[in-house]
């Protein structure tokens, strides 16, 4: 198979190369590398309604288990070595802290038995309090490097999050608007996987520089698949 094309699997996935490696964008948001058993999540931001709620924004407090079910389902079905959440996997430093104790049981429950890897973000720098896994700045595997937010300029094999990509198109005067991997083949923006997070358009002048070919492949997630689009083919908004 040449790892440098873009194929939609049955399940719904889109099995892409990213400097070379084979991976897996998984429709919920999750990404897989199969030659390494590596998972990569991003942007969990667990515990946001919590965070808001002390600051008296009231959200239904149902994010951290819809965002924990959802990620269980995922390592349940990859069974990975390796597992690297990219960043801002708690939306702030105490929510480790505040995490409810069924939550942390399920939590711990999938990292036993594997190296799950915390890469500190903008809003949890510091390591998760009372949870297993090592806490680092950036990793390397191989080729790849995995790191919360995109470095400038050219970075091959860069796995980042932080910008929450999303992608628009419109089609016989119909828009849509998705979560969305953002690839050039080189390097790599995750959507964020978490049940209460934002998105940004990939033509936001936040991602200006990042990729070679000026607007990336979108790998917008639908309802039932990851749908590769061209960058041609996206628009603002």
């Amino acid at each position: 198979m040449n790892i440098a094309a873009r194929e939609v699997t049955g399940d719904g996935s889109a099995t892409i190369g990213i400097a070379g490696v084979r991976a897996v964008c998984d429709r919920r948001a999750a990404l897989y590398f199969p030659d390494l058993s590596l998972l990569a999540v991003s942007d969990l931001h667990l515990e946001k309604g919590s965070s808001f709620a002390r600051r008296g924004r009231l959200l239904p407090p149902y994010d951290s288990a819809a965002t924990l079910a959802r990620l269980a389902a995922v390592v349940d079905d990859y069974a990975p070595k390796f597992v690297v959440s990219l960043g801002d996997s708690f939306h702030d430093g105490e929510g480790a802290a505040r995490l409810a104790d069924p939550f942390r049981a399920s939590l711990t429950a999938m990292m036993r038995g594997r190296d799950w890897f915390w890469v500190a973000g903008n809003h949890d720098p510091d390591a998760p309090a009372d949870l297993p896994g090592e806490t680092v700045q950036e990793l390397a595997v191989g080729g790849l490097v995995f790191r919360h937010e995109p470095s400038k300029g050219h970075a091959e094999g860069e796995i980042a999050g932080h910008l929450h990509p999303c992608a628009r198109i419109v089609q016989r005067a119909r828009s849509v608007r998705c979560r969305c991997f953002a690839s050039d083949g080189e390097r790599l923006v995750m959507p964020a996987f978490g049940a209460f997070t934002g998105s940004l358009n990939v033509l936001d002048k936040a991602y200006k520089g990042l990729f070679r070919t000026g607007a990336p492949t979108a790998y917008m997630i639908g309802t039932s698949g990851v749908y590769p689009i061209a960058g041609s083919l996206l628009r603002p908004g």
